[in-house]
């Protein structure tokens, strides 16, 4: 499967770009800004996006969604606890002194707990893992071996959870009963900065300690 990961905007958000080589189906997750450079991934590759997956509704990671759909046409899929988040882009503009607010689109499809997406014949898992924001999901993909984490789990750290929604009990909870699970040697995609192995985190990252 095709995978590029761009990070995006002012705070480097991860987008991911994931392509079937043979249909050219294609997933893109968290596109935060920076559409253009999206959009030439997808044309160097020949992919047709099926589908816009939003992990959270942090203006980073959600910005530049209303652009892709108009440009392409996919439906963006988010939990629907994280509407009210995402109605208040203007404030978190406000957040990092943006001068001009995104727009904003509809989200067309509920993303919940459970759920399965593909592109071609690779399944993507949707898991809700709240506590970074109220709505927050993350992507397993058992045939890659890889999880999209939005700002849940990253490198020797976990999503912080001052900020409107956040709940730090409820974040150790999501990443125990819904990552733990997954295999060690699974690739973690973080909403920001370096990938890492699951198992590395579960022995060495500090905030999993009480795990």
């Amino acid at each position: 499967m095709i995978h590029e990961i761009l990070p995006v905007g002012m705070l480097g958000c991860n987008c991911s770009v994931f392509g079937d080589e043979s249909t050219r189906e294609a997933i893109v997750v968290d596109p935060g800004d920076d559409i253009a450079e999206i959009q030439a991934i997808l044309e160097k590759h020949q992919l047709k996006v099926k589908a816009i997956v939003i992990t959270h509704a942090h203006i980073d990671h959600i910005g530049g969604a209303a652009k892709l759909k108009a440009s392409t046409g996919a439906p963006v899929h988010m939990h629907q606890r994280d509407q009210e988040l995402y109605d208040a882009l203007e404030m978190q503009a406000g957040w990092l002194r943006l001068t001009e607010t995104p727009e904003q689109t509809d989200i067309d499809v509920n993303a919940r707990d459970g759920d399965t997406l593909r592109a071609g014949e690779t399944e993507f898992h949707v898991l809700h893992t709240p506590g970074h924001t109220q709505g927050s999901l993350c992507l397993w993909i058992p045939a890659e071996k890889k999880l999209v984490a939005g700002d849940t789990l990253f490198r020797d750290s976990i999503g912080r959870t001052d900020l409107p929604g956040g709940n730090s009990r409820q974040i150790l909870h999501s990443i125990k009963d819904k990552l733990y699970p997954l295999p060690d040697d699974t690739l973690v995609i973080p909403g920001h900065g370096e990938n890492t192995m699951l198992g590395r985190e579960k022995e060495s990252n500090y905030f999993l300690g009480d795990l």
